[in-house]
């Protein structure tokens, strides 16, 4: 059974304010008759009766106020709650389109959809860890990069440079005398076995990445970076030029194990990372940090492995 809401008709109101009426007529009568003998005694208890019944009706008026509060804070917080859903409701289809676009077998299409993830990461900075999940997913898909043949490339890899700089130009914080407003702080990046070509993360403060088993082609420049917490790049291959001067790796959790070195190679100076179980191959000019240096792998000069100054190679270090 359905439930009915009752509603006070116009002839119970009437009945009520007559009552009403009739109940403040009787009360008059009553005090004018027991106190309206002009007695100094009377007079002192009809003070007193004002005196009572001005705090009945400031009391009522005080019960009414926090009631008309009550009904304004209920209104307020069922507006605030209504705008929470649309926006929500907005931020879930923009979302769903920008995801469809990716999926688009037209370049163009992709392309506004990762710009409208760009401008929904911007705009609500609780998705946005979420959403550069989903620009380093598109990263992590197959990709048949070939640099012998570049016309073979097509427009996806322009399509993978955009979302590359995408995440670039969010991960710079600026100096400290003029930060950008642009910065997306705390974010994590997971390119764990993706296809890289011409990554470009200079000057960028990044909470943590990981680039196990990913695959860096043409300049991959970490230059200047700040990894805060972790830096995996365990077996990642390093086809052509790397740059990492300047590179902080904080958090004591950077790992190079099993990664390899194909072209050359900078750590400049001044960057100290951990490269223990690290390989390189071919004849390059390379500088690494301080504390490391290349030793042949059995008897090859073209394959080398990273070992600590003054420590033995360990060949079982992978």
């Amino acid at each position: 059974m359905g439930t009915q809401t009752r509603v006070l008709g116009t002839r119970t109101i009437l009945l009520w304010g007559a009552g009403l009426l009739i109940v403040a007529g009787a009360s008059a009568a009553v005090l004018l008759t027991l106190l309206g003998g002009g007695r100094p005694e009377d007079s002192a208890r009809l003070d007193a009766l004002k005196t009572a019944a001005n705090i009945v009706v400031g009391t009522g008026g005080f019960a009414a106020l926090l009631l008309a509060a009550r009904r304004q804070r209920s209104a307020e917080l069922d507006l605030v709650q209504k705008d929470h859903d649309a926006t929500e409701r907005r931020i879930t289809e923009i979302y769903g389109k920008a995801a469809d676009q990716l999926g688009s077998d037209k370049a163009p299409v992709r392309l506004a959809g990762l710009y409208s993830l760009e401008r929904l990461a911007g705009g609500y900075a609780p998705h946005r860890q979420t959403i550069v999940n989903v620009l380093c997913a598109y990263l992590r898909m197959p990709f048949g990069y070939d640099p012998g043949k570049p016309e073979e490339n097509g427009e996806e890899l322009q399509v993978r440079k955009a979302a590359q700089r995408i995440l670039m130009l969010h991960l710079r914080p600026g100096p400290a005398e003029r930060p950008s407003g642009d910065f997306w702080p705390d974010v994590d990046l997971d390119f764990s076995g993706a296809t890289l070509v011409g990554l470009n993360l200079t000057h960028c403060s990044i909470r943590s990445i990981v680039c196990f088993g990913a695959k860096f082609f043409e300049l991959a420049s970490f230059r200047g970076t700040e990894f805060r917490t972790k830096a995996d790049f365990n077996k990642a291959n390093f086809e052509d030029r790397v740059d990492f001067r300047g590179t902080a790796f904080g958090g004591d959790r950077d790992s190079f194990n099993g990664a390899v070195f194909a072209g050359p190679v900078d750590f400049g100076t001044k960057t100290a990372a951990r490269l223990a179980g690290a390989e390189a191959k071919g004849v390059f000019a390379r500088t690494w940090p301080q504390d490391w240096e290349e030793r042949p792998v059995d008897g090859d000069p073209a394959r080398t492995r990273l070992t600590r100054k003054g420590e033995p190679l360990d060949l079982g270090t992978r």
